[in-house]
């Protein structure tokens, strides 16, 4: 599972021209669920995300998480992160887990997120979408399930 985590000052998604999640300070995640994906890294990446430490304090240094700053999060599904770019010039989607399945360990994501008493947000699973934000910073990260667990290289 791959989150591509946005700090933003605001973000919304709108889907046939109606807002279907809109959020102001906070994270937009875009959420990649890939085969092989299960509740647990759900689990474990929705706690990595709700806790990260990347707001400002006094001193300027990133040190608040989003509960720290009253702040919210956007959830959009985004399987187009899983695409393989290495052959030609077309992306392959193979490496996406089927819909039926993404959609529930998003769902699982999102609640994760939730039960931390963070405000959550979301798009539409599987709607063409249009996501319009403001990173504040910027600040960019990607967090990918597999490698949370994983030692750390030195």
């Amino acid at each position: 599972m791959l989150a591509c985590i946005q700090k933003v000052s605001r973000a919304q998604v709108t889907v046939a021209g109606e807002i279907s999640g809109k959020i102001g300070k906070g994270f937009l995640v875009l959420l990649g669920v890939a085969e092989g994906d299960t509740e647990a890294e759900a689990r474990l990446l929705a706690d990595k995300a709700a806790g990260l430490r990347i707001f400002e304090d006094a001193d300027g240094k990133m040190n608040l998480s989003l509960s720290d700053v009253g702040g919210a999060m956007l959830v959009v599904s985004q399987f187009t992160l899983l695409g393989d770019c290495r052959k030609g010039r077309r992306p392959s989607f193979t490496d996406a887990a089927p819909p039926e399945v993404a959609e529930s360990l998003y769902e699982i994501f999102v609640k994760t997120v939730a039960d931390h008493g963070i405000e959550t947000a979301t798009g539409r699973f599987r709607q063409h979408m249009a996501v319009e934000l403001v990173n504040d910073g910027p600040v960019t990260l990607l967090l990918d399930s597999r490698r949370l667990a994983a030692p750390r290289r030195k």
